[in-house]
């Protein structure tokens, strides 16, 4: 019998944590004829009785596990916690606010039993995420894809099925500190598919990704699949300097030419005003790549574990 993980990230899901457990639950019941099934919830740290609840859940089902972080070190690095404490032939990765249908997972395993590694699942209907969601989504992964040599499906989400050779890779060989798992999961290779899904509406409670966790999952997106912005740094640097080289020689021609012109204080102020603004916008690009890297040398861990429940390492 082959062993299957779903893994859950959660914070601040009290509201609707214990009706998408019962949901899981029963999914995963169906399939015990296939499959030895566990649970495992990953806490990012919750201000809320999320942990409580799991706790109690816990205390009767022994295939539910509990891994509670000491402070909220985000999404991707839950997932990546998840992926590290799991062992299972296939590990599924999923939200647990029932946005991602546990009713897939057969979809997800039939796919898994033909041969593929990952399994991911594409977004069919997302009218439910709202008109300026869904457009800045759209022009955010074509960004993406416009910069980066990796394709990453902008329907796709971070509910996904992998085999235990692909967790082995993130566990042993992919330790960088600002991860972008869906362009990673396209990156790693491997045999995959796409399953398309329909989004549900959240059950309870709301979104936990502000404007400026998206902002910043953007930008680590792009750093991490892309130089190209540096790229684009020199060539516009020439661009301004020719124009800068030409905007000279114009200016010493009517120099000789027409003693009576204007000191020209306007174009110096847009000239002044242009470059300093193109400085400072790619100063900024390039901050963001010595920010990165200064994350990896510091070499802080992914996260810390403060409390496991059910997990045989405890």
């Amino acid at each position: 019998m082959r062993t299957l993980t779903v893994i859950s990230p959660v914070y601040n899901e009290a509201e609707v944590i214990e009706s998408f457990y019962r949901t899981l639950r029963r999914e995963l019941d169906g399939l015990a004829e296939q499959y030895e099934s566990s649970i495992l919830f990953v806490v990012d740290r919750s201000s809320d009785a999320t942990l409580d609840i799991l706790k109690r859940i816990a205390a009767t089902d022994r295939s539910v596990g509990i891994l509670a972080l000491s402070s909220r070190f985000g999404h991707q690095m839950s997932l990546l916690a998840g992926i590290d404490h799991a062992d299972s032939d296939a590990v599924i990765m999923m939200d647990s606010d029932l946005q991602h249908p546990p009713s897939h997972i057969p979809a997800l395993l039939e796919r898994f039993e033909q041969g593929h590694d990952i399994v991911y699942t594409i977004r069919e209907d997302e009218q439910e995420l709202g008109l300026l969601k869904r457009l800045s989504a759209r022009l955010f992964y074509r960004l993406l894809n416009s910069l980066s040599q990796v394709p990453i499906n902008e329907s796709a989400a971070d509910f996904r099925l992998i085999s235990r050779r692909v967790a082995r890779v993130f566990q042993t060989q992919i330790r960088e500190r600002n991860q972008f798992l869906r362009g990673l999961f396209s990156w790693v290779g491997f045999k995959s598919v796409g399953v398309p899904f329909r989004v549900r509406t959240r059950a309870a409670g709301r979104s936990k990704y502000s404007l400026g966790r998206l902002l910043r999952f953007g930008m680590h997106g792009i750093v991490s699949f892309s130089k190209r912005p540096l790229q684009a740094a020199i060539l516009v640097g020439f661009v301004f300097a020719a124009f800068g080289f030409i905007n000279a020689l114009v200016t010493l021609v009517q120099y000789f030419l027409y003693s009576s012109l204007p000191s020209g204080w306007t174009t110096l102020t847009i000239l002044i005003s242009m470059f300093s603004g193109v400085q400072l916008i790619f100063l900024g690009i390039i901050g963001e790549y010595l920010g990165a890297i200064f994350d990896e040398v510091k070499a802080r861990p992914h996260y810390i574990v403060e409390e496991k429940v059910n997990l045989g390492d405890e």
